[in-house]
C-alpha cells in the first residue's frame, strides 16, 4: 500500500550516525554551559535563601539540566541502537512495582506498569508542565503556583495541599518514599530529587518529578521548603513505550531464531542425506540385466537472498524396490517451519506413492488431493519421475513446475511438458505424464522455480551452460557450475537444483 504522503514530501530517512553524534557533542556542550549557570546561582546559597528569583533561577537550571540529560540519554539510544538485552520494567527508584492498591477515597491507584490509566499531558510549552510551591512551616501557609494547580487538576481558587494532605494524592506505593524526601529535607537539611505518581482528582495518574530544598531562617533553622514539579508522564510514558518495544523486538528475535533452527533441523532430517554425489548402482532388481545403465546424481539447496527464512523447497532421488529410480523436486509456498514441515508431508507422500507403484502422472493427483484436505492450506509446484535404466526411459509428470532439461552433445533443451496445474490449486485436477527416452552421457537437469526472479530468463542461461557441462567431469562439476552460474543471484525465494547423469 503506498505512503499517504505526497509526492513533493518524502518519507523521513532514519538519522545518520553522524548527524547523531553531532547533537550529542552540542547537547554535551550545552549541558556544560548550564551546568555554570547553576554553579553561578549557588555559589552562595545564603544570598538567595530570602529571595523567590533566585530560588526560581536554581529551579530553572535543575530542570534545564534533567531535561539535558534525557535528551542525551535518547540520542544516545538512537546512535547504538536497540540494546540486546533489557531489564524488566521497574517502578521508580528501580523497585518492583506491586499489585495495584486501593487509593484515597477507594480509588484504584493503578500500578506503574499500566499506561492506560495515566492520561496524556496537555500539550503546551515546557512551563505548563512545571510548578511550583512553598510551605511555610512557621505560618502554616502554603503556596502554589497556578500551573502547579492545573497539573494536579485544581484550579488556583482551590489553592495547594498542605505537607500532611499531599501524601494522600500520591500512589501508596510512591507514599513512604515522598514522606522520606520530605522528612530529609526539613529535619536534615538535604535537598529533595525524586519522583512520583499522583492521582488527580479527575482520577489521571501523573507522573511528577520533584526538585526541592529548605528555606532557613537568620539562626539556621528551616522556616519553609520550597520545591518545583515538573510532569514527565509523557516522558516516562514514552520511555516504557521504547521498553515494551524492545522486548517485544526481543522475543520476535528469539521466535525467529527457534523457528529458523527448528525448519532448518527438519529440512535436514527430511532431504536426502548426501550432499554431492551419489551414484545409483546398477540395478539388482529381479528381471535386470547385468550392465544396467546408472544414474549419477548432485543436487544443491541455495537459500533466499532476501529473506532468512527457509522455504519449502525440495529435490530427492530414491532406487525404488522394482530397481527404477525416482526423481523429484517441488517446492511449496510460505517460508518458516509451517512450509518446511509441509514440504516434509509432500516428500514423504512422494516416497511412499513411488515405492508403492504408482505412475507420476496419478501421483500428482494424489498430491494435490493431500495438499487440498491439508489442515494448513497451501499451494506448491512439484516434478515427478521414474527412471528405468533398463530402457534408459524417464516417464514424468508436472504441477506447473519448470520442465526438465535435458543436456546432450553440447546442447540442452526443455523437455515439452505434460498437462499439469499448481497443487492445491483446485480439486478433482487431472495429470497427464510424458515419456522421454534418454541415451548414455545425457545430463537431466531439474530445478525450482525460485533460482531466478525470471524464471524463462533463468531457464535460457542453464541451458547456455551446455558446454561447460559436456566438459564437465561428472554431475558434482554441473551442479559447481550453476551455483557459480547463480550463487549471486538476488533471489526472493529458495531454490533447489538436482541434476542426474546417465552413465555409458
Amino acid at each position: 500500500m503506498p505512503s499517504p504522503r505526497s509526492a513533493d514530501q518524502p518519507a523521513v530517512q532514519p538519522p545518520r550516525r553522524g548527524a547523531v553524534d553531532a547533537l550529542i557533542s552540542q547537547t554535551e556542550r550545552l549541558r556544560g554551559r548550564v551546568d555554570a549557570v547553576r554553579r553561578d546561582t549557588t555559589a552562595d546559597p545564603m544570598d538567595g535563601r530570602h529571595d523567590p528569583e533566585v530560588r526560581w533561577q536554581r529551579a530553572l537550571c535543575d530542570l534545564a539540566v534533567h531535561h539535558l540529560d534525557d535528551l542525551g540519554q535518547h540520542l544516545g539510544q538512537l546512535r547504538e541502537g536497540l540494546p540486546v538485552d533489557q531489564p524488566e520494567p521497574s517502578g521508580p527508584g528501580g523497585r518492583t512495582v506491586p499489585e495495584p492498591r486501593a487509593g484515597k477515597g477507594g480509588t484504584r491507584v493503578p500500578a506503574a506498569d499500566e499506561p492506560a490509566a495515566e492520561q496524556p499531558p496537555a500539550r503546551g510549552s515546557l512551563l505548563s508542565r512545571v510548578g511550583s510551591a512553598e510551605w511555610n512551616l512557621l505560618t502554616d501557609e502554603v503556596v502554589w503556583s497556578d500551573e502547579l494547580c492545573r497539573i494536579f487538576g485544581r484550579t488556583p481558587e482551590d489553592g495547594g495541599l498542605t505537607l500532611d494532605e499531599l501524601p494522600s494524592w500520591v500512589s501508596p506505593e510512591d507514599q513512604p518514599m515522598l514522606t522520606g524526601m520530605v522528612t530529609d529535607c526539613l529535619v536534615d537539611g538535604k535537598p529533595i530529587d525524586g519522583e512520583f505518581r499522583a492521582m488527580r482528582a479527575d482520577g489521571a495518574l501523573r507522573t511528577l518529578h520533584m526538585a526541592g530544598e529548605p528555606v532557613f531562617d537568620a539562626d539556621g533553622s528551616t522556616a519553609s521548603m520550597w520545591a518545583v514539579l515538573r510532569d514527565v508522564s509523557e516522558l516516562r510514558r514514552s520511555q516504557r513505550a521504547v521498553r515494551e518495544s524492545q522486548d517485544s523486538l526481543q522475543r520476535q528475535r528469539y521466535a525467529a531464531r527457534t523457528e529458523h533452527r527448528l525448519a532448518v533441523e527438519l529440512q535436514e532430517a527430511v532431504l536426502p542425506p548426501w550432499r554431492g554425489s551419489l551414484r545409483l548402482p546398477d540395478s539388482g532388481a529381479p528381471g535386470a540385466v547385468a550392465g544396467d545403465a546408472g544414474l549419477d546424481l548432485a543436487a544443491h539447496y541455495l537459500p533466499s537472498e532476501t529473506s532468512a527464512r527457509i522455504g519449502g523447497d525440495w529435490y530427492d532421488a530414491l532406487e525404488l524396490p522394482d530397481g527404477q529410480t525416482l526423481l523429484s523436486v517441488g517446492d511449496l509456498t510460505g517460508h518458516g517451519a509451517a512450509a518446511t514441515s509441509g514440504m516434509a508431508m509432500l516428500l514423504g507422500a512422494v516416497r511412499g506413492m513411488a515405492v508403492a507403484g504408482i505412475d507420476p502422472g496419478p501421483l500428482m493427483g494424489r498430491l494435490n488431493q493431500l495438499l487440498g484436505v491439508s489442515s494448513q492450506p497451501a499451494l506448491g509446484s512439484a516434478l515427478c519421475g521414474r527412471y528405468d535404466p533398463r530402457s534408459r526411459t524417464l516417464v514424468w509428470a508436472q504441477a506447473a513446475h519448470p520442465a526438465p532439461l535435458l543436456f546432450r552433445g553440447g546442447t540442452g533443451r526443455a523437455l515439452t511438458p505434460p498437462g499439469g496445474v499448481l497443487l492445491g490449486a483446485t480439486t478433482g485436477a487431472a495429470y497427464t505424464q510424458a515419456e522421454e527416452r534418454l541415451e548414455p552421457g545425457d545430463l537431466l537437469l531439474m530445478y525450482t522455480g525460485g533460482l531466478a526472479q525470471d524464471a524463462g530468463a533463468a531457464t535460457e542461461r542453464l541451458l547456455a551452460l551446455a558446454p561447460r557441462f559436456a566438459a564437465a567431469r561428472g554431475a558434482q562439476d554441473c551442479v559447481r557450475t550453476v551455483v557459480e552460474a547463480f550463487g549471486d543471484e538476488r533471489r526472493e525465494g529458495d531454490a533447489c537444483v538436482l541434476i542426474a547423469g546417465v552413465g555409458v
